[in-house]
């Protein structure tokens, strides 16, 4: 997946490069700066030295010497004033810096924080937008899977407004889980005629089920068969799609490869996503994969959500998924 939102602890990812949110010094400091120079070693500090400090949305790089990481990317983000400082522009900065120092030392594995949203008060949500922002255009163009490190969920969130949105869409199309049992004690406490009435019926169903040649004659195109004919159909070049879907290269070409490929629920809805299908069309790429959205599924009431709202920016989505603690789509 090229694009990674986790919880985890930087200093412990085994990636080409993390990146440090320093200060101009890039001498040490504190919260992630001061995490990363005493997991390094004396080692860091020493190059560091050497560099002569780094101005305000420009990036160094040096090695990573204790650290799993081959290398460290120090980057220095705005402090917040009132978003009307140039503080966004400078804080893009850092993160596009950043890349092309991982893309010129040929890293194909990022690592960074959310670049400012501690001590220096970049309000967290737009933070992590500047940095979703910037990533996914330098993926568009560029072969890397980079991780955005959250250490700690209470530092995270998606704009107040969208998470109230996204709750209320859920509380008003949550299914409880129980609706089956309910269902079937209402039709226990069914007269008599009721329930051999319904019964009739899905007897017929069965009888038109068990008909083998209706079934063979149902079978059309596979799900690989029919990503291909809409990316054709879109206009899309496969490396467009697959970009946009949060999918690695490695992965399509399988599905390119294998008429019968099946692929996970996610990485499926990814690919509708990716072709901005509405959702009787997604759903009917779908069960091409096996699967359906459920309305006893937050995880599928939230898809359905940003396809309701025509919103198909697949990082706004998993920026969602990942504060409603649900699977991130993608490969």
């Amino acid at each position: 997946m090229p694009l990674v939102i986790v919880r985890n602890d930087i200093t412990k990812m085994t990636v080409d490069a993390i990146v440090n949110a320093a200060n101009e010094s890039l001498l040490g400091g504190g919260g992630v700066d001061g995490c990363i120079h005493r997991a390094a070693g004396k080692g860091l500090l020493e190059e560091c030295k050497t560099l002569g400090g780094c101005k305000t949305g420009r990036a160094k790089i040096t090695g990573g010497y204790n650290l799993p990481a081959k290398y460290v990317i120090h980057t220095v983000g705005p402090i917040y004033k009132d978003g009307k400082h140039g503080e966004k522009d400078l804080l893009e900065s850092c993160y596009r810096e950043s890349l092309a120092l991982a893309k010129e030392h040929d890293c194909e594995t990022v690592a960074f924080p959310l670049i400012s949203s501690g001590v220096y008060g970049y309000p967290k949500d737009q933070a992590l937008k500047v940095a979703i922002d910037v990533i996914s255009d330098f993926l568009l163009e560029n072969d890397m899977t980079v991780y955005i490190i959250i250490f700690d969920k209470a530092a995270y969130k998606i704009s107040e407004k969208l998470f109230t949105d996204i709750t209320e869409y859920i509380d008003d199309h949550y299914v409880d889980e129980h609706t089956d049992y309910c269902r079937e004690s209402m039709r226990l406490n069914m007269p008599m005629q009721s329930i051999m009435a319904e019964d009739m019926c899905e007897c017929k169903a069965m009888a038109a089920d068990d008909d083998l040649d209706s079934k063979l004659k149902q079978i059309d195109e596979s799900f690989s068969q029919m990503l291909l004919r809409k990316i054709d159909e879109k206009g899309m070049t496969d490396a467009e799609c697959y970009k946009k879907a949060n999918i690695d290269r490695k992965l399509f070409s399988k599905i390119r490869s294998d008429v019968h490929y099946k692929p996970s629920k996610p990485t499926a809805i990814a690919f509708a996503i990716s072709l901005e299908l509405p959702l009787e069309e997604t759903e009917d790429m779908l069960k091409k994969a096996g699967f359906a959205l459920s309305h006893s599924n937050k995880f599928d009431i939230i898809i359905e959500y940003f396809i309701s709202k025509g919103n198909y920016n697949i990082f706004e989505i998993n920026e969602a998924l990942f504060a409603f603690d649900q699977s991130l789509l993608g490969a």
